[in-house]
């Protein structure tokens, strides 16, 4: 798979399939999006790679431990999010040259607490309030 920012300074490439293709509802997630759900693909760190540009990280200084967002420095597009406490690396459905064929549908939708009352997802699609129990 492949893909990169709006104004095209920044190309990645991901190799092998996804962990996870979920959407999410959570507050942070509306923030990025512009109020809608954030759609990813969940992948390992190694299967992730930047192939042109580099980009500006974002990480809150008030929590304890929070993700870092990458963003292209010139047009602002989310690309990924680097998780603190696991190797994977969340990247952004919207910035696939294929979304529809590589994404496809998502698996589950998380963070539903925070939904609002627009955000729609389809009723075969797995929801959870929070984050789904780990086995």
């Amino acid at each position: 798979m492949q893909g990169g920012c709006y104004c095209g300074e920044i190309r990645y490439e991901v190799t092998g399939e996804p962990v996870l293709r979920s959407q999410c509802h959570c507050r942070e997630c509306q923030y990025i999006t512009g109020g809608g759900a954030n759609f990813f693909l969940l992948v390992p760190n190694e299967a992730f790679s930047y192939t042109t540009g580099a980009p500006q990280d974002f990480a809150r200084t008030d929590l304890e431990a929070p993700v870092t967002r990458q963003f292209c420095p010139t047009c602002g597009t989310h690309l990924v999010t680097r998780l603190a406490s696991r190797p994977l690396t969340v990247v952004k459905v919207g910035t696939l040259d294929d979304p529809a064929g590589d994404y496809g549908a998502p698996q589950m939708a998380i963070h539903m607490a925070d939904a609002q009352p627009f955000h729609l997802v389809d009723a075969d699609v797995a929801r959870f309030d929070r984050l789904p129990p780990t086995a």
